[in-house]
């Protein structure tokens, strides 16, 4: 219908689109420089005390971190705030194929003198450096070195050797969780510990009671790691079933879409007159409750304010008021029903026109996809990069004594920085536990002290991409469905690929245009985000006025923020139709809907109420059918399913459940988009058009029959 140009973009929209564009680059710049500059505290990918990665070359095959003594790392209660700061504890982590899974702990006898420490130690859990049997005869150096480091390590006792942290002294049945080897020590593990075990200077029930102490808070903090496989072996046995279900939800969804092209009629009258015979009953009761309490001496005046709502039932003067209410309520439906039966059959006759339209281009049910996947580039791309900012910063390592009582440690201050990689302990003669530990992350420099401010810009840049990546949903199924509506001969005049058509059109076209009213939007959401952070830092401050206050800013913006959304959807499809910019194109559908307002309430409510009824219908029915399926009601013969075998059997239905709501959400946003694409287009043509030879109807016979109108023929 529409002329598209790049003539048609305003100023603003042009300035808009260059202003988008400048904005995704910026944001990609600082994805860039987070990942560059940013550390996620390697949470993903652990590194041991040297600074080298577990997982990666050259510890491609060791992915796990282990902790030489995990009691030192018992403090980490928080694990959110410990896994931003990866983990870290102040004791040698090296990388190691797989976890312990039993208990150990150094033999007495290894500290005995000249004993064979290469029999007491475990030497694939020591420092990768300390090979205590062999060496690969590469090089004559590296023979040598080999050689030279099993005389060193030969040479110190097994208190040295301890205290320098070369090689673990114990450890304990650990599981790997985020590629590390935390404790999986239960209630029941603890029974099973060896008559052996013990760390030295205590006995076998102190060892306990002190692993039990130390490691609880971080037990606890995991122990939803055993709920999560548990889950997992569910998801893992049923997802074929939870498939189909959503296979299900998805031909229910799209079978309800068809079917209203022949049943629209018949549900939205079923419904209509459901609400009426709803108030009739009411209005029954009402009055049979105030007959039966007609002799009653109780009033108001008896009773008084009491907070028992049973005692204002017992009173005739209640059921009389409830009786007026109905009545009155009843009536102005009935009035409403006279008078907009005819708005209400244009409704019906839309809704039929829209399933046909949909029923042609059955291309338009799978762009739900497309946005869905966009929306994730979005959340993913801000998820990571926010992340990677909060997680900013080299890590640093300072000289420690690890313990200070051996030796003369007192040069060693903590403040001293180091390259983990290159220390050499043999700086400091005077104090053998000094060691290169992590201490904190840096937080100095042009970057990190800029990081809040590149958090605010990567809010703003996500909000306004998640916006646009909407706009361009609407304005391409709008365009889409346009193309169908002013179609003359339906469905010959139907353009080859319209959705793809569309789709290209308004990415070539209308960039300006959606980038401006997704930025109006975002404007005002981030309004709102200051207000809710506003509220929830001066909540325990305020004073009944302050709160009054918020409240009403709220509240305002929430109404402001639904109009904007309501204005763009329909300016989006303004555009789609014509190819103006933005202002016009709003400025064009507000007061379209202000001169047809009550074609507009009649239409989105019965809308509303069809897709409402269908949602449930189709929700409701697939979460009944899953949880009596995954409950064990119904049987399935043979052993393809058992639902004696799940852990938890809630856990798939609410997974279909949620799943069959978001498919049918997906399906019924595109029909609600075609109601009110079609719907304004009915409106423009009853406006431009009057039946003639020049200017003909393009709407359906139908609604020509409902409205008396219809086309005149050309002459011959």
């Amino acid at each position: 219908a529409g002329k598209w140009s790049y003539e048609n973009e305003s100023c603003t929209d042009i300035i808009c689109c260059v202003l988008f564009m400048l904005v995704i680059t910026g944001y990609m710049v600082v994805g860039i420089l987070a990942w560059l500059y940013g550390d996620p505290r390697h949470v993903l990918y652990p590194r041991n005390s040297t600074g080298m990665y577990c997982g990666i070359a050259p510890n491609h095959d060791k992915p796990n971190v282990f902790y030489f003594n995990i009691l030192q790392c018992a403090t980490a209660t928080n694990i959110m705030a410990a896994a931003l700061q990866g983990l870290q504890c102040p004791t040698t982590q090296i990388c190691v194929k797989s976890c312990p899974s039993d208990f150990w702990s150094l033999n007495p006898l290894a500290y005995q003198p000249k004993a064979n420490l290469s029999q007491y130690f475990n030497q694939d859990l020591c420092v990768p450096w300390l090979d205590l049997i062999i060496c690969f005869f590469i090089t004559y150096l590296l023979l040598y070195l080999c050689i030279h480091r099993i005389i060193t390590f030969l040479s110190q006792s097994a208190s040295e050797i301890i205290s320098k942290e070369f090689c673990p002294y114990f450890y304990t049945p650990t599981t790997s969780v985020l590629g590390r080897c935390l404790p999986s020590l239960g209630t029941s593990s603890y029974d099973n510990i060896p008559p052996g075990f013990q760390l030295p200077g205590l006995t076998t029930n102190q060892t306990v009671n002190m692993l039990k102490n130390s490691t609880s808070d971080m037990m606890n903090s995991f122990n939803a790691r055993d709920v999560g496989v548990r889950i997992f072996a569910d998801f893992a046995s049923t997802w074929q079933w939870i498939v189909l279900g959503l296979v299900i939800a998805m031909l229910a969804s799209l079978l309800f879409l068809l079917l209203l092209r022949f049943l629209a009629a018949i549900l939205v009258w079923v419904l209509i007159i459901g609400v009426l015979a709803v108030g009739a009953f009411g209005i029954w009761y009402c009055y049979n409750e105030y007959t039966l309490l007609a002799n009653s001496p109780v009033t108001y005046n008896n009773v008084g304010f009491t907070t028992n709502v049973n005692v204002y039932l017992q009173i005739r003067d209640t059921w009389l008021a409830f009786l007026i209410i109905l009545c009155v309520v009843e009536g102005l439906l009935l009035l409403i029903l006279i008078f907009l039966r005819t708005r209400i059959l244009i409704a019906i006759a839309l809704i039929k026109e829209s399933s046909k339209a949909v029923g042609y281009m059955m291309s338009t049910l799978c762009y739900p996809i497309v946005t869905f996947v966009l929306l994730l580039v979005c959340v993913s791309y801000w998820g990571i990069t926010a992340l990677y900012l909060a997680t900013s910063g080299a890590p640093v390592y300072n000289v420690v004594a690890l313990n200070a009582s051996q030796g003369d440690c007192r040069s060693i201050t903590g403040n001293q920085t180091c390259d983990p990689l290159a220390f050499n302990s043999t700086l400091y003669p005077t104090c053998p536990s000094a060691r290169c530990v992590f201490i904190k992350y840096n937080t100095e420099g042009l970057f990190q002290r800029n990081i809040f401010n590149l958090q605010i810009y990567n809010v703003i840049a996500f909000l306004w991409c998640v916006n646009f990546v909407i706009a361009l949903g609407h304005c391409t199924l709008a365009g889409a469905f346009a193309s169908y509506y002013w179609a003359f001969h339906k469905p010959a005049d139907i353009p080859a690929c319209p959705l793809v058509s569309s789709f290209m059109r308004a990415l070539r076209y209308h960039v300006g245009s959606l980038a401006f009213g997704a930025l109006i939007l975002t404007i005002i959401q981030v309004v709102r985000i200051i207000l809710e952070y506003i509220d929830h830092k001066c909540r325990a401050a305020q004073n009944p006025c302050g709160r009054f206050l918020m409240c009403c800013l709220k509240c305002c913006f929430w109404c402001l923020e639904k109009f904007i959304k309501f204005l763009n959807r329909n300016a989006y499809i303004m555009i789609a139709i014509y190819g103006k910019n933005f202002c016009v194109s709003a400025k064009n559908a507000f007061l379209l809907l202000m001169r047809n307002i009550l074609r507009v309430v009649v239409l989105d409510k019965v809308t509303d109420l069809l897709l409402f009824f269908g949602k449930l219908l189709v929700v409701g029915g697939i979460g009944v059918l899953a949880f009596f399926f995954f409950s064990g009601k119904i049987q399935v013969p043979g052993s393809l399913f058992r639902a004696s075998e799940l852990n938890y059997y809630w856990m798939p239905i609410i997974t279909v459940v949620v799943g069959a709501y978001l498919i049918t959400h997906g399906f019924f946003s595109v029909y609600n988009m075609c109601v009110d694409t079609l719907f304004l287009c009915f409106l423009e043509d009853l406006e431009r058009n009057d039946g003639s030879a020049e200017k003909p109807y393009y709407m359906s016979k139908n609604l020509m029959k409902i409205l008396n109108k219809k086309n005149k023929q050309p002459k011959k």
